[in-house]
């Protein structure tokens, strides 16, 4: 899919056709589309292929009087029972009329500039433009790392009455997820560090506020899934543990279930021997008496099994 957006008076406009200060955006774009995109802005279509690579790390390089940057962004994925979360490359290109910008999947991320979900925006003001990208996806890390804390917290309510396989299976996505996010927004960092840097990109004091407001909003991403991730690997630790521990409960309730139906077991197997001289065989009462001992050595072995804690 292709997508031409300027901005004309103020407001958001999608075009036709690609005019100097518009936006591009390729979103899982087709062969044609990247060539189309390649011959009409003069940009190496193997420089837009580069993020199409889901394996594609994240760098930022000056190539051919192009701006390449390349970040991770969080993606969603509806799954039966949730969401999936996990990060794709984003391809931003800075050419000297026009932002483009490429990625494998159709991600809401560049979908809320268009459809007015992200104000102030210019595209013709690249490098302002580029930073208001960088600082939305960080925000959106956080988005996802709360919802992420919030889906934790709804599987360890269910944990706490049931604890399912389903369940762990779950928290270990998460755990996952957050493993994701944490190695892509330090990928970032540095990406927003070496902008800091760079005289290519940066020319303004506006934008250089900015992009600190970026930086810190990266930073505080950080820490929240570092945080979220130990707290989310503790949990599953403990589940785990727990269900260990509920399983050993359960197999020395059976052991001691087992012992005490083996008592009256014994009793019937010694007396069904065909012996003639055996006690009580021939006492009127002597079924009876078997019966009462064999229940009896029960009752006892049940006392001390229970004063053992074992049921």
């Amino acid at each position: 899919m292709i997508k031409i957006i300027s901005t004309v008076a103020g407001k958001v406009q999608q075009l036709d056709s690609v005019v100097p200060g518009a936006w591009v955006h390729l979103g899982d774009p087709t062969r044609e589309e990247m060539s189309t995109v390649s011959k009409q802005l003069g940009i190496e279509e193997s420089f837009l292929r580069d993020p199409l690579d889901e394996e594609e790390p994240s760098r930022i390089d000056y190539e051919d009087g192009i701006n390449v940057i390349i970040v991770d962004i969080p993606h969603m994925i509806p799954t039966g029972d949730g969401f999936e979360y996990e990060t794709i490359p984003l391809g931003i290109f800075l050419t000297e009329k026009n932002v483009i910008t490429v990625c494998l999947e159709e991600d809401t991320l560049v979908e809320d500039f268009w459809t007015g979900r992200v104000k102030n925006i210019d595209p013709s003001k690249k490098t302002r433009f580029l930073l208001q990208i960088l600082y939305h996806n960080a925000s959106r890390y956080l988005r996802y790392l709360r919802m992420i804390d919030k889906a934790s917290d709804r599987l360890e309510s269910v944990l706490h009455k049931s604890m399912r396989n389903r369940e762990l299976i779950q928290m270990m996505r998460l755990n996952k997820a957050l493993v994701y996010f944490s190695t892509s927004l330090k990928a970032n960092e540095v990406i927003l560090e070496k902008i800091l840097r760079s005289h290519n990109i940066i020319k303004y004091e506006e934008d250089s506020d900015l992009l600190e407001d970026v930086i810190i909003e990266n930073k505080q991403a950080i820490e929240m899934a570092g945080i979220y991730m130990e707290i989310l690997s503790g949990t599953t630790d403990a589940f785990a543990s727990l269900v260990s521990n509920n399983l050993n409960i359960s197999m020395k309730f059976l052991a001691a279930m087992t012992i005490l139906m083996a008592i009256p077991s014994i009793f019937s197997g010694i007396w069904g021997m065909n012996f003639v001289n055996m006690p009580f065989t021939r006492h009127p009462l002597g079924f009876f008496i078997i019966v009462g001992a064999a229940l009896l050595t029960t009752a006892v072995v049940a006392y001390i099994f229970w004063k053992k804690k074992m049921f």
